[in-house]
């Protein structure tokens, strides 16, 4: 049984949409458990953000992940969680590349960026709950 390039572009979409969920859940999940939200405070508090971003952060990223995953508007949510990707690039640029570098790199966070403006251009692929219209038209 062979599947049209389109159904199969939905599906890898599908795929790469509940990888990116997941890993947006594990940030915020890392907040939670590892680090713990007072101590990720006050790390904030460290880099020169207040405290208290820490807690709305990490709901837009675990409401988010989850949003993503079950396919709830994935392209907009995607698209809304972007900026956060982009601002931990630039607070973990100078630690260098690997995010495992002391201090965590930069490159973990950039491709959760990359991923989610893939998602945000591509669509919300197959098994989608609430699936939207694509951003840019099939070639």
């Amino acid at each position: 049984m062979s599947s049209s390039p389109s159904r199969s572009a939905d599906l890898g979409i599908a795929l790469l949409r509940a990888g990116l969920g997941t890993m947006w859940i594990a940030h915020a999940l890392l907040k939670l458990f590892v680090f713990t939200l007072p101590g990720t405070a006050q790390y904030f508090v460290s880099i020169g953000f207040p405290g208290w971003v820490a807690y709305p952060l990490f709901a837009a990223e675990l409401l988010g992940g989850l949003a993503i995953v079950l396919g709830l508007y994935a392209r907009q949510v995607a698209l809304v969680l972007s900026p956060v990707m982009a601002v931990v690039i630039s607070v973990h640029a100078d630690n260098g590349w690997v995010h495992t570098a002391n201090g965590g790199g930069w490159e973990y966070p950039a491709f959760l960026l990359l991923a989610s403006v893939a998602i945000w251009l591509a669509g919300d692929g197959a098994l989608s709950l609430r699936r939207s219209k694509r951003l840019v038209p099939s070639l």
